[in-house]
């Protein structure tokens, strides 16, 4: 049964499909902070395998938030890596262990592109979708996203 909530049907499956592609982000970052906290070594190990624990477990909280919102919408959401790595934004990089600074940049670097994606999604949610409660959700992520890269970026040098 599809929700009968203000938004037009067709308007319904735009909104969920740029939230499968916010999930499919958040899930290829999930995995990529996963990576870099069992593969961190050097002289901050303890300290930045705990924040990537930190940043990953947010990240799974934000992905069962995602998919639930797609199924609030009366879709159906996807879950294969195929599916996710077909529809991210973000790039993977098999085989390749990057140094402690590489891998706080190429964190750095996601969450930056996911809030500036996030930016554009916002407007088409509120304008084209009629879709208000998109809108605030993924503001509120967009914000987790912005903290995250915040203390990233207090890393850099």
């Amino acid at each position: 049964m599809s929700p009968n909530i203000g938004i037009t049907p067709k308007n319904l499956k735009k909104s969920a499909s740029i939230l499968a592609t916010i999930l499919s982000n958040e899930m290829t970052l999930y995995v990529k902070t996963r990576k870099f906290h069992w593969n961190i070594s050097g002289n901050s190990f303890m300290e930045l395998h705990k924040l990537f624990e930190e940043q990953y477990r947010v990240l799974e909280a934000q992905i069962d938030e995602v998919a639930e919102r797609i199924n609030q919408l009366g879709e159906k959401t996807i879950g294969t890596m195929k599916e996710f790595i077909d529809n991210s934004t973000l790039k993977e990089s098999p085989k390749e262990y990057a140094s402690q600074k590489d891998m706080l940049s190429e964190l750095l670097e996601n969450h930056e592109q996911l809030v500036t994606e996030f930016r554009d999604y916002i407007p088409v949610f509120e304008n084209e979708t009629n879709d208000a409660g998109s809108a605030d959700f993924v503001t509120r992520l967009l914000q987790q996203h912005e903290k995250m890269a915040w203390i990233l970026r207090r890393y850099q040098v």
